[in-house]
């Protein structure tokens, strides 16, 4: 950290920010916390004292002595909170508890959402979310609260996401009906936001390390990690990566344009492709409904990871669209990284992976100066619900991490802004 950032002593963010980078760092010392922090020795004690009155930080031993007095190591008291967090899904609904470094330690698998309205479900989930604390045995005061990750689903529960696929949850009132039943705060986020936050937490990246986190469900979804946040633009809209042009003259899009992603590459688009081949519909036993193109998406993608070659070929085709407007986002933001999750990649994320790879590497703006790293990471619905669990964690305990994108942390002598 700069000299222009330094944290004051004083702050309520500091105590936040400092616990921020035990996390990342794994295990440190004090002496590397007033390093990287800018603070004095004193300052640091004092608030490390009080994280371990918390039960947020332990001690860990000591670094190997230097022929002074020994440094004694710092970490996250993995088991001093837990979180819930839960990813709502047509088909399934999953449920995780994850300790304070987002290790998940407990799971639960439920029906999706698709029969009911939220007003009978947020019964039933309140339900199978106690029933989970129980078996687990975690006593509710130990739980910091529950993510909710979902599509269309955006923090302030306000800016609604139109969606081809939307439902009564995109506007429904979630954390209002929920937390009375619970007794939790209750917070909520799009699944794409919801699987960036959790590989910035369980990864223990820093917040200096700038990402991108691509989800693929039903359609698209982009989570950025700027800065140790969640990027959110003026809506709370920023990451839709499913309406990039790809096509000036493509199928038209429902949001109004033509060529977009979403129409050329998500799962819908790769059913459709399917069905003009009766031959490969039949022989994969393709539904046709518009209701179960997940499944019948799949089905694609497993006949292609076997290696047939018509299910191949569809497959790598959307992994091709996919990777030319994932070149764009390279090029604009300048990332360094891009991991890939969600139930979308479940089966073939390995062809994604590589059509990506194949494309951005030998392309990107930046390849002279460095890599672009791209990743498959956990690529079923465990994302979202271990990132929803990480949306809880980090209000409850990095609050200076969820502050809006421009607002100013207190400082020695003045403001300035975290970075």
């Amino acid at each position: 950290m700069t000299s222009a950032g330094r944290l004051g002593p004083s702050s309520a963010n500091t105590r936040s920010a400092i616990l921020d980078m035990v996390r990342s760092g794994g295990t440190v010392t004090r002496t590397e916390l007033a390093e990287r922090s800018g603070l004095t020795p004193t300052s640091i004690t004092r608030i490390v004292k009080s994280l371990i009155e918390d039960g947020l930080v332990v001690e860990a031993g000591f670094l190997g002595s230097t022929g002074g007095k020994r440094s004694g190591l710092l970490e996250l008291n993995t088991t001093g909170r837990f979180a819930v967090g839960l990813s709502l899904d047509a088909g399934r609904l999953t449920y995780v508890v994850t300790d304070l470094a987002g290790t998940v330690i407990g799971r639960l698998v439920s029906p999706g959402i698709e029969e009911a309205g939220p007003g009978d479900d947020v019964v039933r989930i309140a339900r199978e979310l106690g029933q989970l604390l129980v078996q687990l045995d975690i006593a509710l005061e130990s739980v910091v609260g529950v993510g909710v990750a979902g599509a269309g689903l955006d923090l302030g529960a306000g800016a609604e996401r139109l969606s081809l696929t939307a439902t009564e949850w995109e506007s429904f009132a979630l954390t209002k009906a929920l937390e009375p039943r619970i007794g939790l705060p209750v917070l909520r986020d799009n699944d794409a936001a919801c699987a960036a936050l959790g590989q910035y937490w369980a990864g223990r990246i820093p917040a200096t390390q700038d990402f991108a986190t691509l989800y693929m469900s039903n359609g698209f979804g982009l989570g950025l990690m700027i800065g140790g946040r969640i990027a959110r633009g003026s809506s709370s809209n920023v990451g839709e990566i499913g309406h990039s042009i790809i096509d000036i003259d493509g199928p038209q899009c429902w949001c109004g344009a033509r060529g977009c992603l979403e129409m050329l590459a998500a799962p819908r688009a790769v059913v459709a492709a399917a069905l003009e081949d009766p031959k490969l519909a039949d022989l994969l036993s393709l539904s046709g409904d518009p209701s179960r193109i997940r499944p019948d998406f799949d089905a694609i993608a497993r006949a292609a990871a076997r290696g047939e070659s018509r299910s191949f070929a569809l497959i790598q085709r959307s992994a091709r669209y996919v990777a030319a407007a994932v070149l764009s986002v390279v090029n604009v933001l300048d990332l360094d990284r891009l991991v890939l999750a969600g139930p979308g990649f479940a089966d073939a994320g390995a062809i994604y992976v590589r059509e990506i790879r194949k494309y951005v590497t030998p392309h990107a703006r930046t390849r002279g100066i460095h890599p672009v790293v791209v990743d498959l990471a956990d690529p079923g619905l465990d994302a979202a619900a271990g990132g929803a669990a990480t949306l809880a964690l980090q209000h409850a305990l990095t609050p200076h991490a969820t502050a809006p994108r421009w607002s100013e942390v207190e400082f020695d002598g003045g403001a300035s802004r975290l970075a």
